[in-house]
């Protein structure tokens, strides 16, 4: 139950804890642009999946820490999640937020075709902090979020969605959207505010 968790509640009134971004093609612009519009001092972590190519190295947290205010660095097993910290999945590792606020990375079987998986992610979110969770699904191609939205909805906690006629990709967008009714679609260039704005009207 997520009740039994620290920092999961089923009040909607209380403050949030998490933030989890999901993305895939046309992501790390769509990202960039998210991110920028988060604060120095952001009272809480964001998770993030991006699909990438697993036969590369990533220099993606250095391309969206150019963006940002927020400290962004690949996540690591077993590490505490602490505001303020962008943690995004590792090539070919699925990221997962586990009771007490620690990191968990898996190399367990693909999930629609992809790893890390936007569904894992919210799943853990969800079952990790309840009401206390904003999950948004980006641009991109195939399904990968859908289920997992529905989990953090069941949960009680706050979906966005990227308004497909705004996105690069629409195909994540449109599954989300298809899969379970959320709380905002909105166009990229607002979603990093509202995000913002979510946070800060719960930590008043």
């Amino acid at each position: 139950m997520a009740d039994d968790v620290p920092g999961a509640s089923s009040g909607a009134g209380e403050r949030y804890a998490v933030v989890a971004l999901a993305a895939s093609a046309g992501g790390i612009t769509a990202l960039g642009k998210v991110l920028g519009e988060l604060p120095a001092g952001f009272g809480v972590p964001v998770l993030v999946v991006q699909h990438l190519d697993p036969r590369h190295e990533t220099v993606i947290a250095e391309v969206l820490a150019r963006r940002t205010a927020l400290h962004v660095k690949l996540a690591e097993a077993d590490e505490h999640l602490r505001p303020g910290t962008v943690y995004v999945a590792p090539p070919n590792r699925h990221l997962l937020a586990g009771p007490w606020g620690v990191v968990s990375l898996a190399s367990t079987e693909l999930v629609h075709f992809v790893r890390p998986s936007a569904d894992l992610l919210f799943e853990s979110v969800a079952g990790a902090y309840g009401s206390r969770a904003i999950a948004c699904v980006l641009t991109g191609t195939g399904r990968d979020g859908a289920m997992g939205v529905a989990a953090v909805k069941s949960r009680g906690g706050t979906v966005i969605v990227q308004d497909p006629a705004s996105a690069e990709f629409a195909g994540m967008p449109e599954a989300a959207l298809t899969a379970n009714p959320v709380d905002f679609v909105l166009p990229i260039d607002e979603i990093g505010l509202v995000i913002r704005g979510l946070i800060e009207a719960r930590a008043k």
